[in-house]
Parts: structure tokens; sequence; C-alpha cells
């Protein structure tokens, strides 16, 4: 059972914990933008727009910092309990995947830099690309489960950290080959293998959101925990009626 932020004795109590949801959504979007961009720049060799990725680096830490201020002073001034604390918890640990995902975005925007000063590929480095779109899917699905505190669609997205994890083996491959069969490449290729990595790591902080919703929900914490076990776990305790009607 979802737990049920809206249900306070105090309307404000209730509208600053939707507020601070918001602004997670709102820092989301902003995430989801700095990939987006830092991904054309690097595969279409756009110094302006690498240089614009690097600049916003701050308005995302900068609401990093507001976010969770707005945290410490509800727990400061509700202290909060129960679904709500884990609610604010969870705020406080995705805001920060988010603005580590800001970073990763930076390193890439840096990549694209250095990378438009050398010899472009025809296909615009096609496999980043793939891997990049892929990433950002996750980001924006795992803020989707956020906002819909949807266990199913966080299990789904965290699932979906193997296949990244494959592609970028795959770009990892691909560049050492073109490292031994051309020397020249090497620094390029080693260029492109840091744009990968940032972007595996982007989706290493996409599941890690997904494991927050799946904390803030059922109240489990599933961190340093297997797939199979989280959704044994999950899923057998979305299958046992629950006999005291009480929310968790």
């Amino acid at each position: 059972m979802e737990p049920n932020i809206h249900a306070h004795i105090s309307r404000k109590y209730s509208a600053e914990l939707e507020d601070i949801r918001t602004q997670v959504l709102q820092m989301g979007g902003m995430v989801e933008q700095q990939i987006a961009d830092g991904i054309t720049a690097l595969a279409k060799g756009d110094i302006a727009l690498a240089d614009l990725v690097i600049k916003n680096d701050y308005k995302v830490n900068k609401m990093d910092v507001m976010i969770d201020e707005e945290c410490n002073q509800i727990i400061a001034r509700r202290q909060p309990t129960a679904s709500d604390l884990r609610l604010v918890m969870a705020v406080i640990k995705t805001i920060t995947d988010l603005e580590r995902i800001g970073d990763e975005a930076e390193k890439i925007a840096r990549m694209a830099l250095r990378l438009a000063e050398a010899e472009r590929p025809k296909d615009g480095y096609l496999e980043v690309q793939s891997l990049g779109n892929h990433v950002r899917g996750m980001v924006h699905d795992a803020l989707d489960a956020f906002a819909r505190l949807d266990t199913a669609a966080a299990l789904r997205v965290a699932r979906e950290d193997r296949q990244v994890d494959k592609e970028y083996d795959g770009v990892l491959r691909q560049m050492i080959t073109f490292m031994m069969e051309d020397p020249r490449t090497i620094s390029r290729a080693l260029d492109v293998i840091w744009a990968a990595r940032a972007l595996e790591r982007i989706g290493d902080h996409a599941r890690n959101i997904c494991e927050y919703v799946i904390y803030l929900v059922k109240g489990k914490d599933v961190r340093h925990t297997s797939l199979e076990q989280i959704e044994k776990e999950i899923l057998g305790q979305e299958i046992r009626p629950n006999v005291s009607g009480l929310n968790p």
C-alpha cells in the first residue's frame, strides 16, 4: 500500500511534503536535459553546447543544496515519522544521486570538448549515443516511478542496468580494438571510454533512485541487494494480503 503524504491535520505540512517531491522532479528534468545536451555535444562536436552543459552544472548543484535545506527544515519543524520520514529520506538520497548524474553529464561535456578537436568518425560515436539514450531513458523512467510511487516500474528500470553494463562493455571492447589497430587513435579512444564510463555511472545512479522508490513505498532498504532478491521480496509483499488494514 502506498504511503499517503496528503492525510495530515496541517495542510501546510502536506504542502511542504508535496513541494519537495515536485522539486525533485524539477531537478530531475534539469538533469535529463544536461544528459541530452552532453550526448548531443559529443555526437556533433558542438563546442558551444558542451560549454553550456558545463556552465549549467551550478544550477543542478544549487537545486541540490536548496532541496536538502528544505528537507532539513521539515525534519526539524515537523519531526516526521513512518511514511513521511521515508519520503524525506528518499528525497535527500534521490537529490544526491541526481547531483552526481549532473556531474557525470559535465564529464561527458568535457570529453565532448576534447573530442571536438580530434578527427571524427563517420557514425558520430553511434555506440555512445545509443548508450546515452538508454541511460537518459532510465533516469526519466526512474523519476516517473518516483512520481507515481510505482515499485513495479522501479523494478523494470533497475533491471535495465545490466543491459547498460553490457553496452558499456561493448563500447570498451570496440575502443580497445581501435587502439590496437591504430595507436594514433589512442587519445581519442580514451576520451570516448571516459564518456561511456560516465554514462554507465548514470545508469547506476538511476538504479539507486529506483531502490529509493522501493524503500519509500515498501519500507525496505534494498541497497546492496541483488535484483533477484529484490524481486522475490517485493513481489512476495505484493501478493501477501494486508490483514491488518493499516498503512505501512
